[in-house]
């Protein structure tokens, strides 16, 4: 089914017209962006992922997350967004913002889990010779397997195990598992990358490996990229570079909105699905 024309009809129109927007302050870093209290009376609906879920720049640049709260209830589930920009399943882990997350799900709670864009981009340590990108230190090892890697972070100043991206996501599935609450992993958001006129469906291998954590540990998986590829590819590049105005990784309020979408369609298809009592108006419309 076509999630777009589910949209409203004026923002059906930007896909058309939209024009870019001049940069903004990027807050999907500012861990100052506050969210609204939590129900404790209620479960909640837990995010963890990077920039392309975070509260990001306004509407130029926007995580699918934010706007994914107007598709549930209030009175019924808390939507926690703890997505950070810039972050790996490592660094998430590392920079002690996993812990932060965990240390308050309780039984009942969902716990959406996407990472990747992140895993394969910088170093483990160290640039390469030449390279012009900041040091970030964040990438993860590549694969499922436990292969690991001692080093002296030269970012932290600490030393550090490094471990693979799928030990990362089993941890974070186990640590879930363990409060009582269901883990559900995520592949990546689409980015705005063409080849013979395919839009890039998954960023390296990383939605591959993390279907396949999912069916090793018998947890949900919904497949973001197929869902989202498939309403964008038949857009074409100009009308989908009007979602990205900044860059070909995060979009706008409006690609936002429709990657929330099909994070609800993905999760409506799940048997049973972990959100039908949770949902609004806008939720239950979505197909």
């Amino acid at each position: 089914m076509n999630l777009v024309r589910f949209l409203p009809f004026s923002l059906i129109m930007v896909l058309a017209s939209a024009q870019p927007a001049p940069p903004a302050p990027d807050l999907a870093r500012n861990p100052a962006a506050v969210e609204s209290p939590l129900n404790p009376a209620l479960p909640t609906l837990w995010i963890a992922g990077d920039s392309t879920a975070a509260r990001g720049a306004g509407a130029a640049q926007q995580g699918w997350a934010v706007p994914f709260a107007d598709y549930f209830d209030p009175s019924k589930v808390n939507v926690a967004n703890r997505a950070r920009g810039g972050r790996s399943s490592r660094t998430f882990i590392t920079e002690g913002l996993w812990a932060q997350l965990l240390a308050q799900v309780k039984p009942g709670d969902v716990v959406l889990i996407q990472f990747g864009h992140n895993d394969g981009g910088g170093a483990i340590n160290a640039e390469p010779p030449g390279s012009h990108r900041p040091l970030r230190a964040r990438a993860s090892l590549p694969g499922l397997g436990e292969e690991q890697q001692e080093i002296d972070n030269v970012v932290t100043k600490k030393h550090e195990v490094v471990h693979t991206f799928g030990w990362y996501l089993r941890k974070m599935v186990a640590d879930t598992r363990a409060k009582g609450a269901t883990p559900i992993l995520m592949s990546l958001t689409v980015r705005n990358e063409w080849r013979d006129g395919k839009i890039e469906r998954g960023n390296g291998q990383f939605g591959k490996w993390t279907q396949e954590v999912a069916e090793a540990a018998g947890v949900p998986f919904v497949d973001v990229t197929t869902l989202v590829a498939d309403q964008l590819e038949p857009l074409g590049p100009v009308k989908v570079k009007a979602l990205y105005p900044r860059d070909s990784t995060h979009f706008n309020e409006v690609g936002a909105d429709l990657h929330a979408a099909a994070v609800v369609t993905g999760l409506k298809r799940l048997q049973p699905s972990p959100i039908g009592s949770w949902l609004s108006a806008k939720g239950e419309a979505v197909p």
